[in-house]
């Protein structure tokens, strides 16, 4: 029935007589028949060429990054990766790679999470940081349930300025963990301060507010982080790892938790992942944290070596014990961050960030300086800005699309208040003739 299963037809006997069984089509006597498909409608076989043929194909019917100039951004970022990433991410060593039980064997692995891990505390200025959180949504989530098990509370604060998707996973944890999730309307496109301080109380475990928010604006915390922590509540800060390069980090805002997503260090976009969250704390919450952190030691000779420091998860300890069950390894990813970091250095993450706000504020004043698409906000932002005009999203993305663009992200999908609200992303890739061509477009069919 099927000539890829190396099983002669005297073994299929042995085996259907061992159970009691006439035949195959038997095992499936409980699915209901109009569910089986006694015979596929396939074509005839092709060859190895003519399949490749077939699906160069298909795959020329997409249009990625390569193709297209990329202004689209709300949480994935066309951000100029290094080649030297993928050579030493694709060396087998790594590439092959899962979770490094045994540290005699998985030196080399250990170390690259140790420095990924040390680049990432020294970004935001934390004292810990973590391996293996899937993406900054459940990075995000994993931060609420752990400020809820430090607290002993269980009230999460969140502002609707933080990404949907995010807010989404963290309703989603909150429903099935029992934690009480309240959301704080925005402000002209910012964190209602005022109202979350008076929603704290006792039962209040954190207040989550990210910075650049998800209209990219550069949210103003002053103030905040002693109420909160007056109020014995965790500040959760969500941030964009590049904009640390020249705002302020964390541990000035006073932060307990920090999450985020390493996507823009190294990694590509591919259709939408795999990403890499992180999440950094102090020392004060380290076992309280998710997933695993390397650390560095010696050996009885005194040389220095690396192993798993802490593993929380339910596969190393107790179940009752575990803080979390996320369990995907994301180390081929942290591996092309850490390669990213290190061959930008201080000074290149730096100039990259000056360059992304730069170029992002040129094509905000640029592209609403005729008056036919206004600032939906005044306010500073760094990589993305809302317009607002007379034109529906959905007219505006497809005529850019019509000019080799992605742009135009609708934001009344997830904030229905603002109509004809589109946003864009402006990364260091993009160069002042392609958001001055954007700009031409942008007239022309307005």
């Amino acid at each position: 029935m099927f000539p890829y299963i190396p099983t002669t037809e005297q073994e299929k006997s042995e085996m259907l007589k061992k159970i009691n069984a006439e035949n195959i089509s038997e095992l499936f006597k409980d699915i209901p028949k109009d569910l089986i498909i006694e015979k596929y409608n396939l074509e005839e076989s092709k060859s190895e060429l003519e399949i490749q043929d077939i699906l160069k194909k298909i795959s020329a019917k997409n249009k990625s990054v390569n193709d297209y100039i990329c202004f689209l951004g709300s949480g994935a970022y066309d951000h100029y990766i290094p080649s030297v990433c993928g050579h030493v991410a694709s060396k087998s060593e790594f590439y092959t790679a899962y979770t490094p039980y045994q540290p005699e064997i998985s030196q080399g692995t250990l170390q690259a999470i140790f420095e990924y891990q040390s680049m990432l505390c020294a970004l935001t200025e934390m004292d810990v940081s973590n391996i293996s959180m899937y993406d900054v949504s459940t990075a995000m989530a994993e931060a609420c349930s752990m400020a809820v098990d430090a607290t002993k509370r269980n009230k999460i604060i969140i502002s609707a300025s933080v990404n949907p998707q995010s807010r989404n996973v963290v309703k989603t944890y909150g429903h099935f963990k029992n934690f009480e999730i309240v959301e704080i309307e925005e402000n002209d496109g910012i964190s209602d301060i005022e109202k979350i301080k008076s929603e704290l109380d006792s039962s209040v475990a954190a207040v989550v507010i990210q910075t650049p928010n998800f209209f990219g604006i550069i949210e103003d915390l002053s103030g905040l982080e002693k109420v909160i922590h007056d109020n014995k509540s965790l500040l959760i800060l969500s941030v964009d790892p590049i904009s640390l390069g020249i705002l302020k980090t964390p541990k000035e805002w006073g932060a307990d938790i920090v999450v985020g997503d390493c996507q823009c260090f190294g990694n590509k976009l591919n259709f939408g992942g795999p990403h890499l969250g992180f999440l950094n704390t102090t020392k004060k919450l380290v076992r309280k944290m998710p997933g695993r952190v390397v650390g560095e030691t010696k050996d009885v000779d005194g040389k220095t070596g690396y192993c798993l420091t802490l593993q929380t998860r339910e596969q190393h300890i107790r179940r009752e014990k575990a803080t979390s069950n996320i369990c995907s390894d994301q180390t081929l990813m942290a591996i092309n961050s850490a390669v990213y970091l290190s061959t930008l250095g201080k000074q290149g993450i730096k100039e990259v960030a000056v360059q992304i706000y730069s170029k992002a504020n040129y094509a905000l004043k640029k592209l609403s300086e005729s008056g036919k698409y206004k600032p939906l906000f005044n306010q500073p932002v760094f990589k993305e800005f809302a317009l607002i005009s007379d034109f529906s999203p959905e007219f505006i993305s497809n005529k850019l699309f019509e000019n080799g663009i992605f742009g135009a992200y609708d934001i009344s999908k997830e904030y229905p208040k603002y109509k004809n609200a589109v946003q864009f992303a402006v990364t260091e890739k993009r160069t002042k003739s392609e958001i001055d061509y954007l700009s031409e477009i942008l007239e022309v069919i307005s």
